[in-house]
């Protein structure tokens, strides 16, 4: 298995190599679409977070108040990253549909697609970082080291986010149902993970099943390093990276073997 996948994303490499710039392309049309004929375009990835977090700091702040201490900051360090996850699949589940009339014409790799979207939400992920940074400015939150350790879960939710994107990707082309039930999935999702409730309120069953939750694993190595200034230990991070190449190895495996057969139902 390992074989087959490292063998497989060397070959992502290669094209990344050979179609760079028409990955490029596709990041910038994805960001352009998505804030065309709007007034602030890119701001928005600033100020839709800092919204949010004022509604939902309004609605549980005063539930949670005595649970959790600096609560803005508890919230957008758990959405932000969970966020970019539902973005990206959500945006590349449409990808290989949305993208027929060139996949017919012309020969392209189709994976293309599907990254291309969950790199476009990298980068409003990137820009929505810096209203987290406003709000910690604002709240008086310290700034620990470990700030600069940001990268590793993001890393590996954009692993996560790939094989799950293009899984999404392959099967919406085949059954167009999924796109339906993937946004009550989302939704579930959310409030299954530990957003805007702290975990400590959980049953011990309900915590143990949580652990299955990926997105558990990522927004609790989120706040290790935002809230807490802590570095999470070996097992958590091996924990992470396993879920990440497996769900990677599932999506690819999936694409890959449907992706001749997509010209036939687009």
């Amino acid at each position: 298995m390992f074989a087959w996948l490292w063998l497989r994303v060397t070959n992502l490499v290669e094209a990344f190599r050979k179609y760079g710039n028409l990955l490029r392309e596709l990041v910038v049309r994805d960001i352009k679409v998505r804030y065309r004929k709007s007034i602030l375009g890119l701001v928005w990835t600033v100020l839709n977070p800092l919204l949010m977090m004022c509604v939902i700091t309004v609605v549980f702040s005063t539930i949670f108040k005595q649970n959790i201490p600096n609560f803005p900051i508890y919230y957008l360090s758990g959405s932000l990253i969970f966020s970019f996850n539902s973005e990206a699949t959500s945006n590349a589940m449409h990808s290989i549909l949305s993208n027929c009339s060139l996949i017919k014409k012309v020969y392209l790799p189709k994976y293309l697609f599907p990254i291309a979207c969950v790199l476009s939400s990298l980068v409003n992920l990137a820009f929505s970082l810096i209203a987290m940074v406003i709000v910690m400015i604002l709240t008086q939150a310290p700034f620990y080291p470990t700030l600069l350790l940001l990268p590793i879960p993001i890393f590996y939710t954009f692993i996560f986010a790939v094989g799950l994107g293009m899984l999404l990707a392959a099967l919406t082309v085949f059954f167009r149902d999924i796109a339906h039930f993937y946004g009550v999935f989302i939704l579930a999702w959310t409030y299954f993970t530990p957003i805007f409730y702290p975990v400590e309120i959980l049953p011990q069953a309900a915590l143990t099943l949580m652990k299955f939750n990926p997105m558990y694993h990522y927004v609790s190595y989120m706040r290790n390093l935002i809230l807490y200034g802590q570095v999470p230990g070996v097992l958590e991070n091996l924990a992470c990276i396993v879920v990440s190449l497996i769900m990677l190895a599932i999506g690819l495996a999936v694409f890959y073997r449907r992706q001749d057969r997509f010209v036939l139902y687009i």
